[in-house]
């Protein structure tokens, strides 16, 4: 990340309500830097402050206070019709998105956005994840992702590290020129000795006046060793999206029950039911098609189809799927997770031996990119799910009844 200007680091010093640094058609603002010992707690830009034109929008930084979110830094994003808050404080998760009486997000027993000193990992068995679970998106990963168990007789805990990790740089950078491309960028490092040295670049943006975000990450192995890696995208959906009679729209390849309990209901996979007493929860492994360049395409939308959420991203780095259902009732948390990810949620262990872990040499990186966009209309459903047929064409959908686990 390219050092902050002179006048910035005064301007964060100073509680500055916004400073800017230009260079070569951006406008950077660093925030969060461990590099420069900076970590700005109040600051704000918009389209007057800064000069960029285009549509109405405005970014806001602000630090929580009392309880567990005690010191967490939020990013708030608002390019006139979509709004989203950015975690650096949580591995750059995002919090929500909202555009118009469109809400991607759930209600979560865990109302707080809790700083990761207060998750035990290690907690139940390894389930010490959940205590802060409460994320529109939070990614799994990346040295580790899944269910909790032994790998190599050691202890990796539910979904890994990367969402319980503060990030080390922090970026708002601004494109002079239309678009106007507003980005959040972050680092965010996952080391430990002898085991890890991984370095993700996170990049969270949107465009003034649009219905879509971008997600643009890339992740590099600085170790001296190969070493193994696994991230799946865990975005989390409740009402209005999730609902009696919503549907899961997909290109898919091949389809399985992750256990038992989901086989029970593998014919209805694809549909939900409104907030149901006990119901626990019900997993599928999805190998999506690809529309021949390398991209998918993947809709939910709710019963009346005049509402939706469109995911458009690559499976040569994202080859594989995971739909969540959890239709309980909606105390205890009514979300289903769209999940794409690099293999399915099992352990490593079992991942390993199915060859879905892969791999980055020494020094090596891999990139990936998702497009989301919020579907406001019936019209917009509509052409989403042609495009979904599209992409599926005369290629069947094979169904396994047995868990995918080797």
């Amino acid at each position: 990340m390219p050092y902050p200007h002179p006048v910035l680091l005064l301007c964060a010093a100073l509680l500055m309500p916004a400073c800017t640094a230009p260079r070569g058609g951006e406008l950077r603002n660093t925030l969060i830097s461990v590099s420069d010992n900076v970590r700005v707690d109040h600051w704000r830009t918009d389209q007057q402050r800064s000069g960029v034109g285009g549509a109405p929008w405005s970014v806001t930084k602000r630090t929580l206070h009392g309880g567990r979110q005690e010191g967490v830094d939020l990013i708030e994003v608002d390019n006139g019709v979509l709004r989203f808050t950015v975690i650096p404080t949580r591995g750059m998760s995002i919090g929500q998105v909202v555009a118009g009486d469109v809400r991607l997000g759930w209600d979560s027993p865990v109302r707080e956005v809790v700083h990761p000193r207060h998750v035990d990992l290690q907690d139940h068995g390894g389930l010490g994840w959940l205590t802060g679970f409460n994320e529109w998106l939070t990614r799994c990963g990346v040295a580790f992702a899944g269910h909790p168990g032994e790998d190599n007789e050691r202890l990796l805990t539910l979904h890994g590290r990367i969402g319980n990790i503060p990030a080390s740089e922090v970026e708002v950078v601004i494109d002079t020129a239309p678009p106007h491309r507003i980005r959040v960028r972050g680092r965010v490092d996952e080391q430990m000795f002898k085991f890890a040295d991984f370095e993700l670049w996170t990049e969270v943006s949107t465009v003034p006046g649009s219905d879509a975000l971008r997600i643009e990450d890339r992740l590099v192995n600085r170790s001296s060793y190969k070493r193994e890696y696994q991230v799946i995208y865990h975005t989390n959906f409740g009402p209005p999206l999730l609902e009696a009679g919503a549907r899961f729209v997909a290109p898919a390849d091949m389809i399985a029950p992750f256990d038992a309990y989901a086989a029970k209901d593998l014919d209805s996979w694809r549909g939900y039911l409104g907030p149901t007493r006990d119901y626990g929860e019900q997993v599928y492994c999805v190998t999506p098609q690809d529309d021949g360049s390398g991209r998918t395409l993947v809709m939910l939308r709710n019963a009346a189809a005049d509402r939706g959420v469109a995911i458009r991203y690559r499976t040569d780095t994202l080859p594989k799927f995971t739909l969540w259902k959890n239709t309980d009732t909606a105390e205890e948390g009514y979300v289903t997770g769209l999940e794409p990810g690099t293999g399915f949620p099992y352990n490593r262990s079992v991942e390993r031996t199915a060859g879905r872990v892969p791999t980055l040499e020494p020094g090596a990186e891999v990139t990936f990119a998702l497009d989301y966009r919020v579907l406001r209309d019936a019209a917009t459903v509509e052409a989403t799910r042609v495009e979904i047929e599209k992409i599926q064409g005369y290629r069947g959908t094979k169904v396994s009844r047995t868990p995918p686990r080797n």
